[in-house]
């Protein structure tokens, strides 16, 4: 039994606290095991009403992610534990995603990837003045996974291919506006919010009681900073392209500022990162099911985390830290649609959810 991972059950209310600070709570097969337990033994408890997810105290990560060493070590060679821990990540993501009971998740700090894939899910999410929210992925030669190729195509507008794209870090206003987080409550508050959770557990109907409770708890999260009206219209506008490469021309043709800013970023990220991120999010939009997402996030994890550009990703954002990347290729038209029906394609194992 992992520690880093800490469950409680007590009148009504089922807790899970992530416990990996020195890491910001990043996620390891171990924890996503864990996790899978304590939820599938609470599903059918009856004694169980509602479930709080949330961070060890007294550190700045809500959830950072995965273990992307661990990851890349496992790419790097026969890649059987890269898969291993996908293979369990993905399906404790659709756990969570099909549940039956109400979670609420308190995203107070750095949510980003894995954090993202255990948050999303949850019916409340609760964003305080010290998260910062991203899918940076394309930075190491990644994709937006743990669901990115759902969630985020049904953001609003072009948001989510934007977020997804240039891995932008939004904080607690721009959360609410890009349907991150359904609430938002200043940390000095966040006691009283947890006994209104602990209350609503103990009645009859605990989804009605939180969404009422957490509703009058909800203050303002001020302006926000990169979602503002004039940006929205250009990312709905630049980032509708039916490619990558269309949206890099839209970026060019616009002139503003933010857009030199956009283009700018996206010249730093993985040429095929971006390219499979793009056809990701648009087969995503149109995927009749979430299982049939994972399905394919895993194949395209399975590949991408032994191929060239991530493990060049994580040698220079983590392990050297130089942010000097060479990718491979190293420009977008080497990014060849039969490389990308190449990782794309089915598995000789497939993925598939937890059986019922």
């Amino acid at each position: 039994m992992t520690t880093e991972v800490l469950t409680t059950a007590a009148n009504g209310l089922a807790h899970i606290t992530l416990n990996r600070p020195a890491a910001l709570h990043a996620l390891n097969t171990a924890m996503c095991a864990a996790m899978i337990d304590a939820l599938v033994a609470w599903r059918d408890d009856a004694s169980i009403h509602a479930i709080l997810l949330d961070h060890a105290p007294g550190t700045r990560g809500f959830c950072a992610g995965g273990d992307i060493r661990m990851i890349a070590e496992g790419g790097a060679g026969d890649g059987k534990e890269a898969r291993a821990f996908f293979f369990t990540e993905y399906r404790l993501n659709h756990l969570l995603f099909t549940y039956p009971k109400p979670i609420v998740a308190l995203i107070d700090g750095v949510t980003m990837g894995g954090g993202v894939g255990i948050s999303m899910p949850a019916r409340f999410r609760i964003a305080t003045e010290n998260t910062t929210y991203a899918m940076p992925e394309t930075g190491i030669g990644l994709f937006p996974d743990v669901g990115g190729g759902w969630y985020l195509p049904r953001k609003p507008g072009q948001i989510g291919m934007w977020l997804a794209l240039t891995g932008a870090r939004l904080k607690a206003a721009d959360c609410l506006i890009a349907g991150v987080a359904t609430h938002f409550m200043p940390t000095e508050i966040l006691g009283a919010a947890r006994a209104q959770i602990a209350g609503a557990a103990q009645t009859h109907e605990p989804a009605r009681a939180l969404a009422s409770g957490l509703e009058a708890l909800s203050e303002s999260a001020g302006k926000p900073k990169e979602l503002t009206p004039e940006n929205i219209e250009r990312i709905n506008r630049i980032f509708a392209g039916d490619s990558v490469e269309a949206i890099f021309a839209a970026l060019e043709a616009d002139g503003s500022d933010w857009a030199q800013a956009q283009l700018a970023t996206l010249k730093t990220k993985s040429p095929q990162a971006m390219k499979v991120s793009f056809r990701q999010l648009r087969e995503g939009a149109a995927m009749a099911s979430f299982a049939d997402e994972m399905r394919v996030e895993y194949r395209l994890a399975s590949r991408v985390s032994q191929r060239h550009d991530f493990q060049e990703g994580v040698r220079a954002l983590i392990v050297d830290k130089d942010n000097k990347p060479a990718w491979s290729p190293a420009a977008l038209d080497g990014v060849t649609n039969a490389l990308l029906d190449e990782i794309f394609a089915p598995l000789p194992e497939e993925w598939s959810p937890l059986p019922k």
